[in-house]
């Protein structure tokens, strides 16, 4: 645990020296001021959470980490656990939606087994970093030990690590795992003092009935573990290897100066604990959507988040963040590449004649 606290104690506030340089360039842009709105401010959180002038983005990756969850047992998902390690393979095939969305936006996947209750066996394409055959179920207990949950997170910041020295950019996060959305719910309410009845969703499809089931499971959850310490001691009983795995890559990622894109209802707890128990992380995070699952706007709401993106989607896998990547891309461009006044020959002042 020390070596994490340490790395988390280590991340610095973001130097904010060059923000009057690129709030200037940005209003010396061939446009009224403001006039291409978010695209404006997303250049600008971008520059200063990459800390590179003039900024770039020319490697882009997102780590897609599966995990299995106990808490499946209790019938709180549509689909049976079996679905986690038949969707890693069809990952590893190529054939999920964010295959199709990372090829779209030239985002490389990395699919990470965090704890999936499979045997994949020796997959070159597979990055095995399998803490246990999935969590306990929280209804019952702790999900992890706190030695599982360390590491989960050391997994996750080498990885930063490694995608950093690999000339990486700006990093994605997508996740996949049968009942993750009621750990992450139970994560949530424990972090942020919401109520269960108030943020669980429907997740892979539940009826009315799963979703009054699965309330019930959460609420079973969070009074069998209470109380609570800080944030990675409600990580440790609610969460799952892939949320500790990506809050893990969200902490590297800030110590190596790497902006991350966070997906969207399960990678949005990874990054809450992340930013809980290190506020200076959330300078280096832009969160990909609104997910179109019961809660997520309210948990935004909560810290004071506002998304890039609003498509009413819920499937994770880290379809978001790879839209989103997109979008800040485009951003970017807008800033290396559209001309200024000057250098246009465009006066930047327009002189209005008095009526008469």
């Amino acid at each position: 645990m020390k070596e994490i606290l340490d790395m988390i104690n280590s991340i610095e506030p973001l130097d904010a020296s060059r923000d009057d340089d690129i709030q200037k360039h940005l209003d010396n842009l061939t446009k009224p001021p403001g006039s291409l709105g978010r695209l404006e401010e997303i250049a600008k959180t971008f520059i200063r959470a990459s800390s590179v002038y003039p900024p770039k983005i020319n490697r882009k990756t997102i780590f897609v980490m599966a995990a299995d969850h106990g808490v499946a047992a209790e019938g709180v998902s549509a689909f049976p656990a079996e679905v986690t390690p038949q969707m890693v393979q069809n990952f590893l095939n190529g054939g999920a939606a964010i295959n199709v969305l990372a090829r779209h936006t030239g985002c490389e996947t990395r699919v990470v087994d965090m704890g999936v209750n499979a045997d994949f066996g020796d997959l070159k394409s597979l990055i095995d970093r399998k803490v246990a055959r999935g969590t306990k179920n929280i209804a019952e207990g702790p999900a992890m030990t706190e030695d599982e949950m360390i590491r989960a997170m050391k997994s996750g910041i080498e990885l930063a690590g490694t995608a950093a020295g690999e000339g990486t950019d700006i990093i994605g996060t997508g996740d996949m795992g049968i009942a993750n959305t009621t750990a992450s719910t139970a994560v949530y309410c424990a972090l942020l003092g919401l109520e269960p009845e108030e943020i669980t969703g429907a997740g892979t499809g539940l009826d009315e009935e799963g979703v009054r089931l699965k309330t019930e499971v959460i609420k079973r959850a969070l009074e069998k573990n209470a109380p609570y310490g800080n944030p990675l001691d409600v990580l440790m009983k609610l969460g799952g290897f892939e949320i500790a795995g990506l809050a893990g890559l969200i902490i590297g990622a800030a110590k190596n100066g790497l902006p991350v894109v966070v997906d969207g209802f399960i990678s949005g707890a990874a990054a809450a604990v992340a930013m809980k128990i290190c506020p200076n992380v959330s300078e280096r995070l832009l969160f990909a959507h609104l997910s179109d699952e019961k809660g997520h706007k309210t948990v935004l709401e909560k810290l004071c988040i506002k998304p890039i993106l609003d498509f009413n989607m819920r499937l994770g896998e880290g379809t978001g963040a790879a839209l989103a990547i997109s979008v800040i891309e485009a951003a970017v461009k807008i800033y290396n590449e559209m001309a200024t006044f000057e250098s246009a020959g465009v006066s930047d002042s327009v002189e209005i004649a008095p009526s008469v």
